[in-house]
């Protein structure tokens, strides 16, 4: 491991009297929150986490073991997005109005720490994608350790590998909302639907699993190297997943892909 890229995080992370981690349960926000807890001590680190219906259950409960096993203080706020017509609505942009809610959660909590910084797990790689909660980020001026840093997913990985994480290659998991294409509301239902989906392909032995919600039908992805086996469970999959309230089920056969449903978006603008 750099060395000189540790130091480099220390004293990025020195330059602050205290941090609020914007927890999400993945990788780059434990990387972030970790880090901070290691290098400004438990009492001048919090982590917060909101734990709404776009969260995996599984998720929620992975960061309180993490925060639990780490000794980081860790809050939860329920942000209640779905109460919010510009976010059920789902537009392009949802993602921003989701965390203008998360980020407005924690400037609340920040009145208890006004000398603290919020920070998130953006990294480098996230620039690449269509991610309009950065602009969110920056109304609130939330800050991006690993981004200003000029970490990528791959160095992301690397350092919590370090360090003893012991999801440091867990799967990305974005929030089951992602899996509703624009323009279709995103419902409670939907979202326990979608959830329980993807509990499926992870009993049949698959991690790194999309369901997506095509209101009667359910299009399941799968890494390519993973789509024969996964065929050759369908006739067990899917009437499981049939039996969550979908009429039909349709392998994606071009595998998983991440971002997917932002596609649409890039076609549509040329």
């Amino acid at each position: 491991m750099d060395q000189k890229l540790i130091h480099e995080i220390e004293n990025w992370l020195q330059q602050y009297q205290g941090t609020i981690t914007a927890f999400s349960g993945g990788i780059d926000s434990a990387l972030v929150l970790f880090l901070s807890r290691k290098y400004l001590g438990r009492k001048r680190t919090l982590g917060v986490i909101s734990n709404s219906e776009s969260l995996k259950d599984k998720d929620y409960q992975l960061a309180l073991d993490f925060a639990c096993k780490n000794d980081i203080q860790l809050e939860t706020v329920y942000t209640k997005e779905l109460s919010d017509l510009n976010y059920s609505t789902n537009p392009a942009n949802r993602c921003y109005f989701c965390k203008t809610h998360l980020y407005n959660a924690l400037d609340k909590i920040k009145t208890k720490y006004p000398e603290y910084t919020i920070l998130n797990g953006t990294n480098k790689d996230d620039f690449s994608d269509y991610r309009p909660g950065m602009k969110a980020a920056d109304e609130n001026e939330v800050k991006s350790p690993l981004a200003d840093l000029g970490l990528g997913k791959p160095e992301v990985r690397e350092l919590a590998k370090h360090f003893g994480i012991p999801f440091w290659n867990k799967p990305a998991s974005p929030c089951l909302s992602s899996r509703i294409p624009y323009g279709n509301r995103v419902t409670a239902n939907k979202l326990e639907q979608i959830e329980k989906a993807e509990g499926v392909l992870n009993d049949f032995g698959f991690n790194n699993v999309r369901a997506r919600h095509y209101g009667k039908s359910c299009v399941i992805e799968v890494p390519l190297p993973e789509l024969d086996v996964l065929k050759i469970h369908s006739v067990e999959i899917f009437p499981k997943i049939e039996n969550i309230g979908f009429e039909t089920c349709i392998i994606e056969e071009d595998g998983l892909i991440s971002g997917k449903l932002n596609q649409a978006l890039r076609v549509n603008n040329g």
